[in-house]
């Protein structure tokens, strides 16, 4: 008798709540600012405040979300720093889609099976027929 999977447990950890707030200039992108806080819904000053920076990368197949972390102190630190790390991210996410184009590119398929009367790979006499996904 099989049993079924059993489902993740669904809990939040207390200790690592934050308060999150959006800023934008409307042209750029967003900032979001994750402020730390206690089960009380104060403020936890023994931890940072996190900045992610979002933008938008457009590609040939539509638009390409990019999310990076900013270090920075204060939120117009995070703001000056925008710019860098949104340029750093890109050039990250960048590299990381050549290489999966050249992944995709190298992984070969040989069919299994022939085609009708025909030999393996679907050529008389055998040879293999070589499709790229």
């Amino acid at each position: 008798m099989a049993t079924e999977p059993r489902a993740p447990e669904l809990k939040m950890d207390p200790a690592a709540l934050y308060r999150e707030e959006v800023i934008t200039d409307r042209k750029m992108g967003t900032i979001r600012l994750l402020t730390p806080l206690k089960t009380d819904g104060t403020t936890d000053a023994s931890r940072s405040v996190i900045y992610i920076g979002e933008a938008q990368l457009l590609t040939p197949v539509g638009t390409l979300p990019i999310a990076f972390q900013i270090e920075a102190q204060s939120l117009a630190e995070a703001v000056e720093k925008f710019a860098p790390a949104a340029k750093v991210a890109v050039e990250h996410t960048v590299k990381e889609l050549q290489q999966l184009r050249r992944e995709a590119a190298s992984s070969i398929v040989v069919p299994q099976g022939g085609m009708g009367g025909l030999g393996p790979g679907g050529l008389p006499g055998g040879g293999g027929k070589i499709q790229i996904p």
